[in-house]
């Protein structure tokens, strides 16, 4: 049934008017945090993002045996104790607008850095770690897709491969631009070198997946 759910919600049209702020937040929010602790979880806390990703669909149909009033989708983490939070997306079934009867975590390609490493009251006021941390993995990741599209490139020859060095060369001037840019815009509050660091990271995180 679970696996069914995730099949069928992953291509259904969702037909929300905009941004939902109601009760059905905190009915999903609390099915999630049950979830959790049921599964032994280490969350230091779960999180319903309120933004404008927050979307409600009325769909007013059964799901198998389960009658389903209305889905809610949109962003959210699980923050740890002196960790990275996990900035994630779900997916939360509704038999009515206070009644959560599934949720699911999905994957979050564009989770923003700049989130991870504040969650935790641990890391707020010197989040730089974690940031490295997240930039160094990121340009593992990015590193090893660029080794098979190398090899690629290479086996094409001498034209592709010089291409290929030229989009590399001309994506990290992208980079150290746009992330001083966003730098001298950082938000209150925000160490700007940090905030650049974690621009790093997301572009870094965005080109791995171009790559692939």
């Amino acid at each position: 049934m679970r696996l069914f759910l995730i099949f069928f919600l992953a291509t259904f049209s969702m037909g929300a008017a905009g941004q939902y702020s109601g009760p059905a937040v905190t009915a999903c929010l609390d099915y999630a945090k049950r979830e959790q602790k049921r599964d032994g979880g280490t969350a230091l806390e779960v999180i319903i993002e309120r933004d404008a990703e927050l979307l409600l669909d009325r769909y007013t149909r059964k799901l198998g045996s389960q009658f389903v009033a209305s889905v809610l989708t949109g962003n959210g983490a699980v923050a740890y104790d002196g960790a990275p939070s996990a900035e994630l997306s779900f997916i939360c079934l509704l038999a009515s607008d206070k009644q959560a009867v599934f949720f699911n975590w999905l994957p979050r390609r564009n989770a923003p850095a700049a989130a991870q490493c504040v969650r935790s009251p641990a890391l707020q006021k010197a989040p730089r770690a974690c940031l490295d941390l997240l930039l160094r993995v990121a340009e593992q990741d990015l590193t090893q897709a660029y080794a098979m599209r190398f090899q690629e490139a290479n086996e094409r020859g001498d034209k592709t491969l010089a291409a290929f060095r030229k989009s590399g060369a001309q994506w990290l001037e992208y980079r150290e631009a746009e992330c001083a840019r966003r730098r001298d815009n950082a938000p209150a509050g925000y160490n700007p070198d940090d905030y650049a660091v974690a621009c790093s990271v997301d572009l870094t995180r965005r080109r791995a997946l171009d790559m692939r």
